[in-house]
């Protein structure tokens, strides 16, 4: 590949107008799509649990945000994102290199050596780490099992229909995270909303796989996307409805007050409307919106944590 070739080099569902992209040297160039650095979706979905966890803590706590935590944690997520993703690469190379979405990745089309790569995953392992030493004893333990998690993900696609339950336990795990980060605890209302995020990892990332169905299938990759099939509207729904409750639950077992609440409502309502648009037979185009909305839908109820933990500090 050569990377001088900006819009034969780009990935299907990347942001050719990213500027990361466009201001990257061209050696860079594939170290940056390698860490989804030109997709910022991703470490956005990996991010919004910490904050979820954290201001919803700090709510119920009736202190002030942690500023610093959230940026802490926007750090870890942006690398922590980018070495999983590395990883996931390596791994699945030779598969990626099979199907249409994915054939143009460093790894799967040879732009970047797998040595290369696994190095690249250790540097950005060790940044993360070192943002991770900035937390209490309690967070810095869980925070340690979420990578092994993270391991078997590009396996469990083999083996199982449920991958995306394997993703959603990594990547929710911010909600604990968060939590514990403000309380040093471990409460059923933080491991609600870690359930509410499993869910809606789940049910987000069933919809990303509708881009890959035809190609998972010749290949014989699972997903949940192939394993609801005709009932993809109806299995998202459920999924999303449960999130919602879980968040619901997680919000009164804080005591937290009516502005998470508030927040629980537009993520709600947000992800109706995402099941409404999605189906079976949604373009991969459509597919890949709606699962990219999710950055707003997850804002939104950060947002009505945020408020109230202002006014709870007060």
């Amino acid at each position: 590949m050569d990377p001088g070739r900006q819009d034969e080099a780009m990935l299907p569902d990347a942001h050719t107008a990213h500027p990361i992209w466009r201001y990257a040297p061209l050696i860079a160039r594939p170290y940056v799509q390698l860490a989804r650095l030109d997709r910022p979706i991703g470490w956005w979905l990996l991010l919004l649990p910490c904050w979820e966890g954290s201001l919803l803590a700090c709510s119920a706590e009736y202190i002030t945000p942690n500023y610093f935590h959230l940026l802490l944690f926007f750090i870890g997520a942006v690398v922590m994102r980018g070495a999983g993703s590395t990883y996931n690469d390596y791994v699945d190379r030779e598969i990626d290199a099979k199907v249409e979405r994915t054939k143009k990745r460093p790894l799967a089309c040879s732009a970047i050596k797998p040595q290369a790569a696994l190095i690249f995953m250790m540097l950005q392992c060790f940044i993360g780490l070192g943002v991770l030493l900035f937390f209490n004893p309690l967070t810095i333990a869980l925070a340690m099992i979420t990578p092994f998690i993270a391991l078997i993900y590009p396996y469990a696609k083999r083996v199982t229909s449920w991958p995306q339950a394997i993703l959603g336990t990594a990547f929710a795990s911010g909600a604990l995270l968060g939590w514990t980060a403000e309380t040093n605890t471990l409460t059923p209302a933080a491991l609600s909303l870690y359930l509410s995020g499993i869910l809606w990892t789940i049910g987000y990332d069933t919809i990303y796989a509708l881009q890959d169905v035809r190609d998972d299938i010749a290949i014989g990759v699972k997903s949940t996307a192939r394993l609801f099939g005709k009932n993809v509207k109806m299995a998202v729904g459920i999924l999303y409805a449960s999130s919602s409750i879980f968040a619901a639950i997680a919000v009164l077992l804080s005591g937290a007050g009516l502005f998470t609440l508030v927040g629980v409502g537009g993520f709600s309502l947000h992800l109706i409307w995402q099941t409404y648009q999605t189906g079976e037979k949604i373009s991969a185009e459509k597919a890949l919106s709606l699962f990219r909305s999710n950055r707003d839908a997850g804002l939104l109820l950060c947002l009505g944590f945020f408020v109230q933990s202002i006014i709870n500090g007060f």
